[in-house]
């Protein structure tokens, strides 16, 4: 496993100046998430700076992966929104277009994969007509990402449709493409009270393709630096090792932007000691 982190947590830096940093402290891989700073697909000079930031990674032997979560990008009115399960089509549409062309910044950066969410059910109707939404875009999301060579990482959320670990599995039932795989969020799983954490780690091992990680209160989504929450983190790690993780473990503090540098460090000071040296397992050449 390789110690990574969320540009969410970069939101006021240039991401040259944002990866040399993290860089600099020891990271081994970036969560890039397409924003307006951030190879916005709706930039003229997105081409550009997709070519850019594969020269910037590479400079820097930094392994990636392509996330879609910004907050305001699609609309500038509504936080996370339009989704895969949104009401209207028109929206709908825009999401999707939107995650073919993070499918196609993860092709040209050899990413690990793109991680995606449900998107909230924002209306009053059955649970299975927002499933019926989710699996009619998703599954042409990862019909485009299989015929790209791309892998799709499905992140249960709190508070969207898909927010548990069996509502994945719901998803599953639906929708079990070769390409789509899981990101697993641990302070999500603790956070729901989808504990212990280590059995849970090793349910969905053969899935796993990302993991986020942060502190978390149980019955709170509110991603917290390590030590200001309840999670006890050794046993996460060695659980990793156990089923020989390979991917990246990416800290996830998008309201510490403010503090960037500071809270990359004290991340890393953190969770690299828990992580020993026959578990950070280079990108195969």
């Amino acid at each position: 496993m390789l110690l990574a982190y969320n540009t969410n947590g970069f939101a006021h830096h240039a991401p040259d100046d944002a990866i040399s940093l993290l860089a600099e402290i020891g990271y081994r891989g970036v969560g890039i998430t397409l924003d307006r700073g951030w190879l916005n697909p709706w930039s003229p000079d997105f081409s550009e700076s997709v070519s850019a930031m594969r020269k910037l990674l590479d400079r820097h032997q930094l392994r990636s992966v392509v996330e879609t979560g910004a907050r305001f990008l699609l609309d500038p009115r509504r936080k996370h929104e339009p989704t895969l399960v949104s009401a209207d089509p028109g929206g709908r549409a825009r999401r999707i277009e939107f995650l073919y062309r993070a499918i196609d910044v993860a092709h040209a950066l050899e990413s690990d994969c793109v991680s995606l969410w449900s998107g909230i059910l924002r209306e009053p109707i059955v649970v299975d007509v927002g499933i019926d939404r989710l699996v009619d875009g998703l599954r042409r999301v990862c019909e485009y990402a299989d015929a790209n060579g791309v892998i799709v990482g499905f992140e249960p959320e709190p508070g969207m449709l898909i927010d548990t670990m069996p509502m994945f599995e719901r998803l599953l039932e639906r929708l079990d493409s070769p390409a789509l795989k899981l990101t697993l969020d641990i302070g999500h799983l603790h956070c729901q009270g989808e504990t212990p954490l280590a059995p849970q780690i090793h349910r969905w091992s053969d899935r796993l393709v990302n993991v986020h990680i942060e502190d978390m209160r149980r019955g709170v989504h509110e991603h917290l630096m390590f030590g200001e929450g309840e999670i006890d983190f050794p046993p996460v790690i060695r659980e990793l090792a156990s089923v020989d993780y390979r991917g990246l473990v990416q800290v996830e503090l998008s309201r510490h932007s403010h503090q960037a540098p500071e809270a990359a460090r004290a991340a890393f000071d953190f969770l690299q000691p828990l992580i020993s040296p026959s578990t950070q397992v280079r990108h195969p050449a």
